[in-house]
């Protein structure tokens, strides 16, 4: 794993771009090249560099619009004496902060190490944060147990012609948000299950209304994965002594009426279906205690049923 600090981005990227960046800003306030270089702290050979456009610079960094703005008011600041050393220095380590945070040294950070991609702001600006360690759970989560959808044999019989998903949802998950899933649903594609994107929150609004359903009832299940409904699939549940729950079709307060009839149970049934409506293709939900969890379950199920 290549081992990066935001500090090592600040200064192999972003300093040697806003050193370039303030030259040619001061140059056109008409400094000489060694009063430029008195007030970078350089050499005059290295602001010659500079000006003569020799320089490589990062053009995310170069063209932000906050830096455009701190470079040319650090330069007014620096070339009519408005701003003295310690002035120029807060505006730019402002700048250095509002880079960092989703800005573009998170984005240049996030290319170098892989493994913070989309959390690396919340790493290094705020710190290490158990919320967000919830999250990168989740996530993972989710991306596994697609993967399983996506490889189990026969499974692409499975999913609905509306498309599936896979969700987990967050400890104490209260709203849509809080829920992970798969943007734009799963589908089957010539006998295979194919995955559109990565997870994000928010993804499903139909998984996560089962999942905060369960969360209101104090369930211990936090994933969940929706199949076509299938007599066979229902039936080897059955088999397994699995508890189920049919359920109305229509979504109008689903949310409420899932927890109603969670409530009158005083549990949560691990499987969960309707023979569908007009214009509402029959769905089956299968819950598990994590989305991994229940997307196994289903395949141990799909695999004691399908024609593969």
């Amino acid at each position: 794993m290549p081992f990066t600090l935001p500090s090592e981005i600040v200064v192999e990227d972003v300093l040697p771009t806003l050193r370039v960046e303030l030259a040619a800003e001061l140059q056109r306030y008409g400094l000489t090249q060694q009063e430029i270089a008195d007030e970078l702290g350089v050499t005059q050979a290295a602001v010659s560099t500079y000006v003569s456009g020799d320089t490589a610079t990062d053009p995310r960094i170069a063209k932000h619009p906050r830096t455009r703005a701190t470079v040319e008011q650090v330069a007014e600041g620096l070339a009519t004496d408005e701003l003295d050393g310690y002035e120029a220095l807060a505006d730019v380590l402002d700048l250095v902060r509002a880079l960092e945070d989703r800005g573009p040294i998170c984005e240049i950070h996030e290319t170098r190490m892989p493994e913070i991609a989309g959390l690396g702001c919340d790493l290094c600006v705020r710190g290490a944060d158990p919320a967000v360690d919830a999250e990168r759970d989740a996530l993972a989560d989710v991306r596994a147990a697609a993967r399983t959808l996506s490889t189990t044999p026969g499974m692409a019989a499975f999913v609905p012609n509306v498309g599936s998903n896979v969700g987990a949802a967050l400890p104490d998950a209260e709203t849509p948000t809080e829920v992970a899933a798969i943007p734009g649903r799963i589908y089957a594609v010539d006998g295979r299950v194919e995955v559109p994107a990565n997870p994000e929150f928010g993804a499903s609004r139909h998984v996560a209304t089962v999942l905060l359903a369960a969360a209101a009832v104090h369930s211990n299940f936090r994933g969940a994965v929706n199949l076509a409904t299938d007599s066979a699939f229902l039936a080897a549940a059955q088999k397994r002594g699995v508890e189920m729950m049919e359920f109305d079709a229509d979504y109008e307060d689903r949310k409420r009426r899932f927890q109603d009839r969670f409530a009158d149970r005083e549990s949560v049934p691990r499987v969960l279906y309707h023979e569908g409506a007009f214009g509402i293709e029959p769905i089956t939900y299968v819950l598990g205690t994590d989305a991994e969890d229940a997307v196994k379950f289903a395949a141990e199920l799909v695999a004691e049923v399908a024609d593969v």
